[in-house]
This record gives C-alpha cells, structure tokens and sequence, in this order.
C-alpha cells in the first residue's frame, strides 16, 4: 500500500539529481544523492533533517555514490566513480575508506552495491569487475564469486552485478543486474540457486518472477527478498527460495507509481522505501496485511 512519496529534482535540501540508493536504520533514512555527490537524511516520514557529502575525492567527498549498507552505527557507500567503500558516521564524518581502483584482491571497478554482514564482513559488487567480492571488517580480501572482467550465464557468473544483500541466514543474494535474475551464494562461497525468468537464463519480461535489469535486492528480517526491477517499473517481492510473493508499482510519476526504481530498503516495523529514479525522489510503501 502507498504511503507517500517525498523530494523531488532539485538541488536545495531534500531534492534530488538521480537519486540512487537507500538504507534505513535507527529511525533515519539515508539516501544517496548521486549527481550532487552527497547523501541526505530524513525521517521516516520523509522530513529532511541533513546532508553530507559534496562531489571529490578527498575525505568526505563522494564520486557518485550508489547503494548504501548500514552496520554497527556506520554507513557505507560504494562510490561508483571512486572505485572504493567510504564509511561515515552517521553525521557524516569520514571514517575510513576500503578499497582501491584495480582489479585486484580488495580492488574495484565502478562498485555499485554494498551489504555488511552481522560479523563484519563487507561484500560488494564490482560492477565491471563482473564479480562479488567479500572482505574482513578492514578491507583484507577473503573470496570472490565471479571471473574477474569476464561476463558470463552459467551459474555462478555475473553480467555487471548491481548489488548485494546479506540474508538473515547469513546467504548472499545477488542482483546480477543485465543477467535479470538473482543468485544466491553460501558464505563458503557454493553457488545455491537463481531465478528470473526461464531457468533465470539471461531472458528478461514483464511477468511475475521475470525482470528487466535488476537494480537492487534487499532481504527483510523476516527473510523475504525485495529486488528492484528497473526497467518493470516495479518492486518485485519473493520467498527466500525464489517463489514469487507479490508486486507492487506501476509506470508513470504519480502517488505509488514508479519511473525506474532503483534500490528498496525496508524499516524494522516492515515499511519499504523505494528510491524512484527517474521521478527523483522516495516513496514509501506499506504491506498489506
């Protein structure tokens, strides 16, 4: 059920310039706004209460941040163009950051997603590295999913993986972004299951448990797994096994319609938000009990 949107394109406070990712922890919601290079935070009514962040490299500057990750009061950003994670406080003050530009252990090209573990453990998706990466707390490599710079079907590979969540199982899904599917990994690093369309082969549709460019996957503490599906215009919602649960948005710019979705979060008492790309601004849902 829509609850209501908020922002809209701009450059003052709570407006946006392709904004492009969302998480939500500790009453606030932190939403990355990726052309201003900054992120700004509300409430969970929408209500602006502060930004941080201005397009750089040093510090505390951002190069198109992208989905976010929030762990032990810490917010982590995968910096598109800066190929790396920054770590903030929550008031925005730099921590520290992980990773560099390469395609190395521990190195990125072009990260678009991050997910932290409840033990600490980072994994990210290196978007044209073509694979998951999964680091210690400090940034020292661990293992990879993926072939590195090499695109591929089979399961196990990836076409330009968009982002990653951490189930309450300790599984990890994978948006596996121009492949249209999810893939689903153990810690240990053994290749689970996968779907999206039929067999989850790299064919994309407007039906249920199909997608057309998954652009972001959540699990929520119950254990069900939201995906943005880009191009549907729509959130789809599933089992932890797969099984299509619901949908919810249609195509266009008005209340609870979407142009583009780009990433979902969702709150502890079950609200989700949704980051609306191209109407640039946030709407929030609600399940319909």
């Amino acid at each position: 059920m829509f609850v209501a949107a908020f922002g809209k394109k701009g450059a003052g406070p709570g407006e946006f310039n392709d904004p492009t990712g969302i998480a939500v922890g500790h009453g606030e919601v932190f939403v990355s706004d990726s052309r201003h290079g900054r992120i700004q935070v509300f409430d969970l009514d929408g209500n602006f209460k502060r930004m941080f962040g201005k397009p750089g490299k040093a510090p505390g500057e951002l190069g198109r941040p992208m989905h976010l990750a929030i762990h032990d009061d810490r917010l982590y950003v995968a910096e598109h163009f800066n190929d790396r994670i920054q770590v903030f406080k929550f008031d925005g003050t730099h921590e520290k950051f992980i990773g560099r530009a390469g395609n190395g252990p521990a190195e990125f090209d072009a990260p678009g997603g991050v997910a932290v573990a409840a033990d600490g453990t980072i994994y990210v998706a290196d978007f044209y590295n073509q694979r998951i990466q999964s680091l210690t707390g400090d940034g020292r490599f661990l293992r990879q999913w993926g072939e590195t710079r090499s695109t591929g079907i089979p399961a196990g590979r990836f076409n330009y993986p968009t982002s990653v969540a951490v189930g309450p199982d300790a599984e990890i899904y994978v948006a596996d972004g121009y492949n249209d599917r999810i893939q689903v990994f153990a810690r240990d690093g053994r290749y689970l299951r996968k779907w999206g369309g039929p067999l989850a082969l790299n064919i994309h549709g407007p039906f249920n448990g199909w997608f057309s460019t998954v652009t972001d996957v959540t699990v929520d503490n119950g254990g069900k797994v939201l995906a943005a599906d880009f191009y549907n215009d729509r959130v789809q919602k599933f089992s932890a096994g797969g099984t299509f649960l619901t949908a919810f948005g249609i195509s266009g710019s008005g209340s609870g319609e979407l142009r583009y979705p780009m990433a979902v979060a969702v709150a502890k008492d079950g609200a989700v938000f949704v980051v609306d790309f191209g109407n640039h601004r946030v709407q929030k849902w609600r399940p319909v009990r």
